[in-house]
């Protein structure tokens, strides 16, 4: 039965896969706000004073961190809540799933969401505990009631043919 969950390295991968995504879209967006920022600069220079320079960058930091955050829980929560796979989830041949077997929703993908952020939030500990759980829970899983299954994946199925 053990076989049936999906283990801690490919999890991993499947996690580092999703992340790259994530971090193409957030270098994409930090380019078009740095190109905004400059542009703003350049059109008023002689009106900014050094203070206002660094306000203004602390307020495009703090936007910037605010929207990659926003952006991983809208990809974590509408992927995992409709199909229960991420692109990482679909290549290595995982899915998430209620453990009760009930379908999932949006509501279960955000709360799987928050648990990354709590798993995340304790040296990875929540992360960490998918290797030694019986049934590969992290505590992201424990929180939102999921398990992560291994199906078939793109890599399989073209061994097999």
């Amino acid at each position: 039965m053990e076989d049936l969950y999906g283990g801690f390295w490919r999890r991993m991968m499947a996690f580092l896969i999703d992340k790259m995504i994530l971090f193409g879209i957030s270098l994409f967006l930090f380019f078009i706000g740095l190109l905004a920022l400059g542009l703003g600069f350049l059109s008023h220079y002689r009106e900014f004073l050094p203070e206002q320079v660094a306000e203004v960058t602390i307020t495009f930091v703090f936007l910037y961190g605010c929207v990659t955050v926003f952006i991983s829980m809208l990809y974590f929560t509408y992927f995992h809540g409709t199909t229960g796979q991420t692109f990482g989830k679909v290549l290595f041949g995982l899915k998430v799933v209620q453990a009760t077997g009930e379908k999932m929703t949006l509501g279960i993908g955000f709360l799987r969401w928050v648990g990354y952020v709590i798993s995340a939030a304790v040296i990875n500990l929540g992360f960490i505990w998918i290797a030694i759980d019986g049934r590969k829970q992290g505590w992201h899983d424990k929180i939102a009631g999921t398990v992560v299954i291994r199906v078939k994946n793109i890599v399989n199925e073209q061994e097999m043919s």
